[in-house]
């Protein structure tokens, strides 16, 4: 049974897509520009999240989520890259989640997992990967937006009330 899984998938692909539409309305260089010296660009965040999905959903029932090989630290630095390198750094992190997800069931959830030598249940490990998700692509979504400014399309029910 997958009823609780299934929600928490559809969660995780709903904000991926917001992410995604927000970068189908930026350019190029503003994939990469920061708004103040120590801001994050919409890039960094995508290296942030995808280090994060793929640390904690690599071998997630079996191993620490703070995998070792894991360089925070580098994924905050600042980046040139191209779209299609941006496209495919932000997919390794969700294959990784989504590959782990789907071997999953809802008889899981209360199973003990470790993240940062901290343990948790699955589904609380599950509910504060989502939130850290959801928060970054928060951020994302509001970086595009101020890039675009009057230009934005908007994701969900534009201001006036008619969903797009």
């Amino acid at each position: 049974m997958r009823d609780v899984l299934t929600s928490i998938e559809h969660e995780y692909r709903r904000y991926k897509s917001l992410a995604e539409r927000a970068f189908d309305q930026v350019t190029d260089a503003e994939l990469v520009e920061s708004p103040s010296p120590e801001g994050n660009s919409i890039a960094i965040l995508v290296w942030h999240l995808s280090g994060n999905l793929k640390s904690r959903f690599a071998d997630f029932l079996t191993s620490d989520g703070e995998k070792p090989w894991r360089d925070r630290e580098s994924e905050f630095v600042a980046r040139n890259i191209t779209r299609p390198d941006l496209q495919a750094k932000w997919e390794e992190g969700w294959s990784t989640l989504f590959r782990t997800l789907s071997d999953l069931d809802d008889g899981a959830l209360p199973r003990r997992v470790t993240i940062r030598r901290e343990e948790l249940s699955v589904l609380e490990a599950l509910h504060r990967s989502l939130a850290h998700a959801s928060y970054h692509v928060g951020q994302v979504v509001l970086l595009a937006k101020a890039f675009r400014g009057g230009n934005w399309r908007s994701l969900s029910i534009p201001k006036g009330g008619v969903r797009v």
